[in-house]
């Protein structure tokens, strides 16, 4: 095996990235992901991204070598869902100890833990984690994977991604690797067919993939592995019997759809499933890489009936959110797929992108966007959260979609917010999720709560106001005034008490 050093050197050179190709060989190998600041790590470690893209796996069992709060702080982060297993949702860690570390009992205590996760559970596979700490103190995870597998008889798979050694984007490539060197290929099918495609890049967040799922069941196409959403351990064993593949997120992923059309010529396409046009546009490409791949012909009218059929279903349905919504303006605050796939989604229904971040995004995404938009303007790299508030509390825009960590800015502003992100709790794929997503924006937009907190307080207006004052005659006594009169008032009651 390569050490890891080699590996991310190898993930960096990435032909299939077309901002990689135009580098020269010094500067290829520096790579894109930039690292991480110290004391700044909120969008994640490399750690954080290997398991964002296994855990997913729902029948595999997740065990983190590390101190307790690795887990902790990483465990179910994000709103992926499952149809079956739920062994993914439980948290399995070795637990390391300051007196662990010194006395050398890091690797005896993952062998237990291995085997009593066996016993207890007997998952088709343990994926082991590697963690800063067991990274620093030389933990050989590899090498005790290696014996528990033998040992216990089934995969135990190294993931040997420590948070130290990049950011989030860098630990999800790195768990694509992983995937290819002990996963991928292992297990041989026996029900191979012409329809059977693989998804990557789709994470299953709040079950959206189930709204594009159906679609493709009534065309006869089988999704041999989703990787990772709702994925299976044999499922993704098998993923290298598949005829082609679409790639969802190429932030993620792009290594290992590049890789599987090396090995084992499955060709693949980037595409999305967010917005009409584009759902559309995907069932069609996944069709004639089929047909390219050997499939028969009529699946292409196939699908152009059932694009039809659909399409018409989805305008319908949003036509009564047209006039509501035409011309409103909606930032977007996300990164990578959804930079210009959601762009495409709102603009079909007449909604004005005042801008949309470019900071997870790749070169070919941004210039999808700027197809879309015509205008770089509308592109920003990223955006302080004092320029973000004055632009939503200036009221230059109608609706911001981000995730969670800027909604805040929004809601100090006092405009309208939905989450896009992985935290979502609403799915937004396919042509069912274009119309929720647009049935969420009308509600959020509409909300009469935004009336009310945009209405001065009752202090700032109220014309008079009432105060109480001592009487003479040993009561109190109501006197209304205007605000600017309360100091003579006050004046006028010394005096007479003086009296």
């Amino acid at each position: 095996m390569p050490s890891l050093t080699a590996k991310i050197q190898d993930v960096f050179n990435e032909p299939a990235c077309e901002k990689n190709r135009s580098k020269d060989a010094k500067a290829r190998k520096s790579g894109c992901s930039k690292p991480l600041t110290p004391g700044a790590a909120a969008g994640g470690c490399a750690f954080d991204g290997a398991k964002i893209v296994l855990q997913p796996i729902t029948d595999v069992a997740h065990l983190i070598h590390a101190p307790l709060a690795c887990e902790g702080n990483s465990w179910d982060n994000r709103g992926t869902a499952s149809s079956g297993p739920m062994l993914w949702r439980t948290s399995f860690t070795t637990d390391l100890t300051e007196l662990d570390v010194v006395m050398g009992k890091g690797e005896r205590k993952l062998f237990k833990a291995i085997r009593e996760i066996n016993e207890a559970y007997a998952p088709p596979a343990i994926f082991v984690y590697s963690t800063c700490v067991t990274a620093l103190i030389g933990d050989d995870i590899e090498a005790v994977c290696k014996r528990a597998a033998e040992k216990f008889g089934l995969p135990v798979v190294p993931i040997n991604s420590p948070g130290f050694v990049g950011s989030k984007n860098l630990g999800n490539k790195l768990a694509g690797e992983t995937l290819l060197d002990h996963v991928i290929g292992t297990v041989e099918p026996d029900d191979v067919g012409s329809y059977d495609i693989n998804i990557l890049g789709e994470f299953n967040l709040s079950g959206e993939f189930w709204l594009v799922k159906p679609l493709l069941d009534r065309l006869g196409i089988r999704v041999r592995a989703c990787i990772p959403g709702d994925a299976r351990y044999r499922d993704v064993a098998c993923a290298h019997r598949a005829k082609a593949s679409m790639l969802v997120c190429s932030t993620a992923l792009i290594n290992l759809a590049r890789e599987m059309k090396e090995r084992w010529d499955i060709p693949f396409f980037e595409g999305s499933f967010y917005g009409i046009t584009d759902t559309s546009e995907a069932l069609r490409q996944i069709a004639k890489l089929l047909v390219a791949k050997g499939a028969n012909p009529e699946i292409l009218k196939r699908t152009e009936a059932l694009i039809e059929e659909e399409e018409a279903i989805a305008w319908k349905k949003l036509t009564a959110y047209r006039p509501r919504l035409q011309g409103k303006r909606v930032l977007l605050n996300t990164g990578g797929v959804k930079s210009w796939s959601v762009v495409h989604a709102l603009m079909e229904i007449g909604i004005e992108i005042v801008g949309t971040s470019v900071k997870k995004s790749t070169v070919e995404d941004k210039e999808r966007i700027k197809q879309i938009l015509k205008d770089e303007n509308h592109m920003f790299e990223s955006m302080a959260p004092r320029e973000l508030y004055t632009m939503l509390a200036d009221h230059k825009v109608d609706i911001m979609l981000s995730g969670g960590r800027t909604q805040f800015v929004a809601l100090k502003a006092k405009t309208p917010w939905l989450d896009i992100n992985q935290e979502r709790h609403h799915p937004y794929a396919g042509y069912d999720g274009m119309v929720e997503l647009v049935r969420q924006i009308d509600l959020a937009i509409h909300n009469p709560i935004w009336r009310q907190v945009r209405e001065p307080a009752p202090w700032e207006c109220q014309p008079g106001v009432e105060e109480e004052l001592p009487s003479t005659q040993g009561g109190p006594e109501t006197v209304h005034a205007k605000k600017e009169s309360a100091p003579q008032l006050l004046a006028s009651a010394s005096a007479e008490e003086s009296l």
